[in-house]
């Protein structure tokens, strides 16, 4: 095998090449090996100008998304207990207050018990209100009251804050194509510029006395050059800019006059036609010669695609492709679509599967075809499509899924357990290497962040520790985090291990009492003196969270019986309870110190929990899950952890 670019015996050399026939596998790895490790470069662009460019870094957060609690309805911000009671034939009748909360309008006056507020869709939750009623469900009543003839759950129609983003979560992985979708969350987040990887410029000439442009009048034994117009646009579809330098006839002079003025301007070369043993065939004998390492391999077990030439010079990649198109755009996707991608800064390009099994019941409404958008995970079975939970108004439902399944008017639910056809949003889905489904925690990206450098695709999906340990005893996930205690063993998360599931240590992070730093009520005082101050004031509102979460557990233990006002506020993040506090809201509630940190809060240590994985024992031995394994217990990842606030076991 040659690596030097000028062998003494050219002729007898070239003869060797081409009978030391490589096998793909090892054609591909010898030159990947002689282009890798390298940087990949990267500039920086508005998102008018970043559309199909690849990011370079991984981008986190800045904000919630959305920034409040907001109504997803035109009506009424009310306080649900106030409602209890109501129905058609026994309506509630509550004091309309003496403002309307439009968009952009932030709420002055509080719902008080028996008072209702008029908000559009869009507009910020005011402070008591913990459901919005439609105003389709009210009537005017005399006297600045209206009469409101349905019952609300808390949270009814309320997007918390940073139910859709949360800060400080990984937005966007470095590798993901810039779409429409991924600009919506980084407008929606207010980034207005984003650093890409620079596409490659990718020099593309054909070679052939025979070969004509398109356009031009063939002569005698003449063809049209077919493979420069598609080579470049596959560069294009592939995270390169080609270069045309169009076709060139077999003269070995005027051949390595453009080979050199094609390397000089552009980071690879391709090359069409040339690359077999007859005397016309010029293309391997200039590449010999260019620079080191030279000429990779020179013949791969491929058909078609034998004559194939890989080679690297002076840091350069250089390929020639054979002349027929079949065998030349064979040969480009299967073997030099990884390296440009690559280069270009993109993840691996694969194929998606169009049905998938619904692992849980999906309810819907009967009367109108509803379109259900998924995310694609791979169970025991074959792929599951857990349906998304985030809303219609939330950008990351769209950009974060795979694709969507339809539901018929007719039908008002979806069984679980049922095969559905998925229409894909896209002809490239990958299907996860490792999938995580359970309690969401911003150092759980501190974890993964290594296993996305390296090429593999995590997807994790947020259902609390209680719906992760469901889905991991059906075998849909790979790992459930989970923090949740037991009062009878006073201790974390073993208890709740069942068959065909071990559990894996992971770190400790505080939950503790936040509250607005100036607050004098709670100011100076342990937790349980807090808990005291705040029950012993009716107008000191609290923030919970929803059930099922680990952390509604710690707050009921920490309740007893109380119910104060704002328990029945329930979001379904820590982010959401920081934002309520910060911003007037509640006055206090539970979440953990780097979200409280980060929000600019009061914290009082309340406890150090547990965040642990419950690992499905049958899924060990996958690569993805050895490899979150080798990342969570790495010097590189606990020291991450410990920067932003956690604490590993």
């Amino acid at each position: 095998m040659p690596n030097s670019p000028v062998p003494k015996n050219r002729d007898s050399l070239e003869q060797d090449q081409f009978l030391t026939v490589l096998s793909r596998e090892d054609a591909l790895a010898r030159f990947e090996a002689a282009l890798f490790p390298r940087l990949i470069l990267s500039e920086t662009r508005t998102l008018a100008d970043a559309l199909g460019h690849a990011l370079a870094e991984d981008l986190v957060a800045p904000i919630d998304v959305p920034p409040f609690d907001r109504s997803n309805v035109d009506g009424f911000a009310v306080r649900s207990a106030d409602l209890a009671s109501a129905g058609e034939a026994t309506p509630v009748r509550v004091t309309l207050n003496h403002e309307v909360i439009a968009c952009g309008v932030a709420p002055l006056l509080p719902v008080l018990p028996g008072t209702a507020t008029a908000i559009a869709t869009g507009g910020p939750v005011p402070r008591g209100a913990d459901a919005i009623t439609m105003v389709e469900h009210t009537q005017p009543a005399s006297h600045g009251e209206i009469e409101i003839r349905r019952a609300a759950s808390p949270g009814q129609f309320v997007s918390y804050a940073g139910s859709d983003i949360a800060r400080g979560e990984a937005l966007l992985r470095a590798g993901t194509m810039i779409g429409s979708r991924e600009i919506g969350m980084l407008a929606a987040c207010g980034i207005a510029d984003v650093a890409v990887a620079r596409r490659p410029r990718v020099a593309v000439i054909s070679t052939g006395d025979e070969l004509i442009q398109p356009g031009l009048p063939l002569r005698p034994a003449a063809i049209y050059d077919t493979n420069g117009a598609i080579v470049a646009a596959a560069v294009g579809e592939n995270g390169g800019d080609a270069v045309f330098f169009g076709a060139i006839a077999d003269d070995e002079r005027e051949l390595e006059a453009v080979i050199g003025k094609a390397l000089a301007g552009c980071d690879m070369l391709l090359l069409s036609g040339g690359t077999s043993k007859g005397t016309g065939d010029v293309s391997h004998r200039i590449v010999a010669r260019l620079g080191r390492p030279g000429i990779i391999a020179h013949g791969v077990a491929l058909k078609p695609g034998k004559p194939l030439c890989l080679a690297v010079c002076d840091g350069k990649p250089i390929v020639i492709l054979p002349g027929f198109p079949t065998s030349a755009m064979f040969t480009f996707h299967d073997m030099i679509v990884p390296v440009l991608r690559r280069m270009a800064g993109l993840p691996p390009r694969s194929d998606a599967k169009v049905t998938a099994k619904i692992p849980v019941r999906i309810a819907s409404e009967l009367g109108r075809a509803e379109f259900v958008m998924v995310s694609l995970v791979e169970g025991l079975d074959g792929l599951i499509a857990y349906p998304s939970e985030k809303g219609s108004g939330a950008i990351t439902s769209f950009a974060q899924a795979d694709g969507f399944l339809r539901i018929d008017a007719l039908a008002d639910q979806m069984p679980a357990g049922t095969v559905a056809d998925i229409t894909l949003f896209t002809p490239h889905v990958q299907v996860p290497d490792l999938v995580i489904v359970g309690s969401h925690c911003t150092g759980l990206d501190l974890v993964v962040a290594p296993l996305a450098r390296a090429g593999l695709s995590v997807r994790s999906i947020a259902v609390g520790s209680l719906g992760g340990l469901a889905a991991a005893r059906r075998g849909e996930c790979d790992f459930a985090p989970i923090h949740l205690f037991d009062e009878n063993t006073e201790t974390y998360n073993e208890p709740f291990m069942a068959a065909g599931l071990e559990l894996v240590p992971g770190y400790r992070r505080m939950q503790g009492i936040v509250f607005r730093a100036e607050d004098e009520r709670l100011k100076g005082l342990n937790a349980q003196d807090a808990v005291r101050a705040a029950l012993a004031d009716p107008a000191c509102i609290m923030v919970n969270r929803n059930q099922g979460a680990g952390t509604r557990a710690l707050i009921d233990r920490l309740l007893g019986t109380a119910r104060p006002d704002g328990y029945w506020n329930q979001p379904r993040s820590h982010n959401a309870v920081a934002a309520a506090v910060a911003q007037n809201r509640a006055d206090w509630g539970v979440t953990i110190a780097p979200v409280a940190h980060a929000a600019g809060l009061g914290f009082i240590p309340l406890a150090e929990e547990h965040y642990d994985f419950a690992l499905v024992t049958a899924r060990k031995q996958r690569p993805a899950v050895q490899a979150f394994l080798a990342s969570l217990a790495s010097e590189e990842t606990r020291a991450a952890l410990q920067r932003a606030g956690f604490r590993p076991a």
